[in-house]
Order: structure tokens, then sequence, then C-alpha cells
């Protein structure tokens, strides 16, 4: 049985690897070696992946992709996309094909606030609370005014600091809740370190305010830190074109798919099993294009997915009409994302993908990242309700099966034209394999 380490974080990398490989790898040798494989080998770069975290032993690659001709509020973007699953770069490339000719897509911010917490615990009266708070509040701001100079001289800084009574759901919980503006910077450093500002002040201030008994003094800080979840920094991206235009020179077939495709749009609407699915294909190019610009897709998929519950129910992100003969394809959610400061500054590709996408602001970029998550649900839904998600799909992840059974090159293009006329599921691929290998 292995033992317990002690003073692991202090060990060199390749100690740490030959720990990790002796006792946890049936082959060391070849651990080390495929560990070591995925090194860079520009060592500026691999220090610098050492560097982003703890206890580094290797690279952990994603394919970065492109997809191409995007029409943005009339600019036409490549959108880079980092990520592992087949046909989707594919499906919102085709997406992005289709809307190119009919407008392409239109996007607005809606807003761009940010939240942050200071959770505390208060045994007393509310209307002596109350009155420390309104007593308290500049001293709040001005005790944060260093940490809010450069930010304000930027145009940004703290909107707004709340006196919250929560204890309705909690006994004697209490919060000051904030909100912020941190332009091009997604803020969490900014916002967290303000927090802990105002963390210090209120529980400081508390000992000297008048009104509060020895116990009303003792305020209990229990955490003071921002939220995911931005219900009013919202970005909107929406398509839209004629019914008609839909199915070039069929409007009948036009209607029939817009009409469909609402159908398929309300019931992701109303059943939360299908909301779900819905929205991570739609999570799919989101994510993809965050993760290539170095933001936190973590935060932004919490984030998003409460939002989607919003309204009491799980639900779809998307929605879908037919107004005065014009078919409207949109979505609606919060993308708290930076453009400048953490890996924006110092991952070489999140450089090259900001640098592809005109080096956006912070707005522009989630105008970007808001169609890429429309487009993906689009290809995703008409694939649904037309010739169904697995003819595309299969066909993009047959590489991945012939990688699996270790085909040859001239054995993969054999089988990609086979698979071009016939269903690419996994058993048909199998077999077609086994007998193309057979004839030889």
């Amino acid at each position: 049985m292995t033992k317990p380490i002690e003073g692991f974080s202090k060990l060199t990398k390749e100690q740490k690897i030959d720990w990790l490989t002796t006792n946890y790898t049936a082959d060391p040798d070849a651990s080390k070696m495929l560990l070591k494989r995925y090194w860079n080998v520009a060592q500026d770069v691999q220090q610098l992946h050492d560097e982003f975290i703890e206890n580094t032993i290797s690279n952990y690659y994603l394919p970065l992709g492109v997809a191409p001709n995007f029409l943005i509020n009339n600019t036409l973007y490549a959108i880079p996309m980092a990520i592992e699953e087949s046909s989707v770069v594919a499906a919102a490339s085709k997406a992005a094909k289709f809307w190119l000719d009919k407008g392409g897509f239109k996007a607005e911010v809606l807003g761009t606030e940010k939240i942050g917490q200071v959770h505390f615990m208060y045994h007393g009266t509310k209307e002596h609370l109350t009155d420390f708070f309104e007593q308290v509040h500049s001293k709040l701001l001005s005790d944060a005014s260093s940490i809010t100079k450069n930010m304000e001289k930027r145009g940004g800084g703290i909107h707004k600091i709340e006196l919250r009574d929560k204890t309705a759901a909690l006994d004697n919980y209490y919060q000051l809740h904030c909100t912020f503006e941190t332009l091009d910077a997604m803020g969490a450093n900014f916002i967290n370190s303000c927090l802990e500002q105002f963390a210090k002040t209120l529980k400081a201030e508390a000992q000297e305010f008048s009104l509060f008994t020895e116990e009303e003094k003792a305020i209990e800080i229990v955490m003071s830190i921002l939220s995911n979840y931005v219900p009013n920094c919202v970005v909107r991206a929406e398509v839209s074109c004629p019914v008609e235009d839909l199915e070039s020179g069929d409007t009948e077939k036009s209607k029939a798919f817009a009409e469909k495709m609402i159908q398929a749009v309300n019931i992701a609407k109303v059943e939360p099993h299908r909301a779900v699915t819905h929205n991570k294909g739609i999570m799919n190019g989101i994510d993809a294009v965050v993760l290539a610009t170095g933001n936190d897709f973590r935060a932004v998929e919490a984030g998003v997915h409460a939002y989607a519950a919003k309204d009491g129910i799980y639900s779809s992100l998307t929605h879908a009409a037919i107004e005065n003969g014009i078919f409207r394809f949109w979505i609606e959610l919060p993308l708290a994302l930076g453009t400048i400061g953490g890996l924006t500054s110092l991952h070489p590709l999140v450089k090259l993908s900001m640098e592809m996408l005109g080096k956006p602001s912070a707005k522009e970029l989630m105008q970007i990242v808001a169609v890429a998550g429309l487009a993906q649900n689009f290809a995703a839904v008409r694939s649904l309700v037309t010739t169904g998600i697995q003819e595309g799909h299969m066909k993009m992840h047959l590489m991945n099966i012939l990688n699996q059974l270790g085909a040859t090159e001239d054995e993969k293009k054999t089988l990609t034209h086979h698979f071009k006329k016939h269903s690419a599921t996994h058993n048909a691929v199998v077999d077609a394999f086994e007998k193309l290998r057979k004839s030889k």
C-alpha cells in the first residue's frame, strides 16, 4: 500500500514524476516517457505552463480549431475554439455559413454589472444594524479607495453596496450585496480585494458604534467572495430572416422547418430533461471560445445554468419565433469575461486567439461568445429536426474510432471514402475496418 508523502510540493518536477509513476502506474518508465512527450520543446513556454498551477507534471493538450465566416454586427470573424468533442467546430462553421448571406448575427450587451458579497452573522435588532450601515457606508467606500483608484480612472469601480436581510432563509444571516463595473477585466481579484476590505471595515467600525450592545458588536464575518451568478452582466445574440429564405426556393419547406425549430425550442423551455442537453450543446460553443481566450469556463458554466433556472424551472437559453413573416432565433445569457489580466496576457495561444478576434474589448468578446453558443444551438436543433443528430456527428467521430482501431493512413482514406455514402455507426466502422484488414 502506498504511504502518504510529506513535502510533495517541494520536490522538483522530475522527483514528483518519479514518485508518482513508481507508486501509481504499472509501467513507470513508459509513464515517464509519456509525460515528458507532452512537455513543450520551448523551455520558456514550458516554464510558463509549469507556473500556471501547482505540482505540474506535464501538459494536457486540447485541439485548437477555428470556425470561419462568422458575420457579427457586420464584422467578419474567424472564431478560435478549444475543444475535444467531434463536430462542434464543424457545426459552428456550418451555422456561420448558413447565416452569412442572411445578414449574419446581431449581438448587443445589455449590462456589465458584476456582484460580490460579504456574508456575516449578526445577533441583534435589525434597526440597530440598519442605522450602523447608514453610518458606515461612506467609510466602506473610502477605506477601499486605494484598491479602486486605478479602476475608477478607467471608468469602473464600485457601483453600489446594499445591506440585505437574509434571516428569513437562515437565522442571523445578513450580507453586504455589492455591485461592480470591471470594464475589460473579468475582475475577480479586484472584487474580492474590495470585499475583504469591506469586511475589515465592517468589523472594526462595529466596535465603535454607540447603539450596539456587546453582543451586537460581535459581527461574525463568514466569508467575502464574488458571485459567479451575474444576471445583470448579460448579452443577447440573434439571427433572423424571412421565413421563405430558410430553405431557398421552397416556401412550404421553409415554413415547416421554422415551425419545427420553434417546437423544438419550446419543448426545451418546458422539459428540463431536454433543456439540460439543449443547453449543453450551447455550452459546447461557448466553453470552446471561453477556453481559447483564457477565460474561466467553470465560472461561465455555473452562472449560465443558474440563469437558465431563474424562473423556477430549468429551461432553454435560446428562443425562437415567427413574427410578421420573419423567423427569429436568439439567446440571452450572462457572461462575465475579461480581455486583460490572467491568462489573457500570459498564455501564448490565448494571446494569438485574441489577436485573431481583433483584440476585442470585454463587451465585444461577450458578443462573440454568445454568437458561438447561438450558432452551435442552431446547428444542433436544425440537425435534430431534419436528418437527426447522429448522421453528422458520427461522420465527424469516424476518425476517433479509426485511431482507436489503429488504422493506417491508407486505411483511413479508404474508410473515410466508404462512409461518405454509408451510416458511420461504431459497429459499422469496426465491421468495415475488419473486412478491409481481412481483404489484405
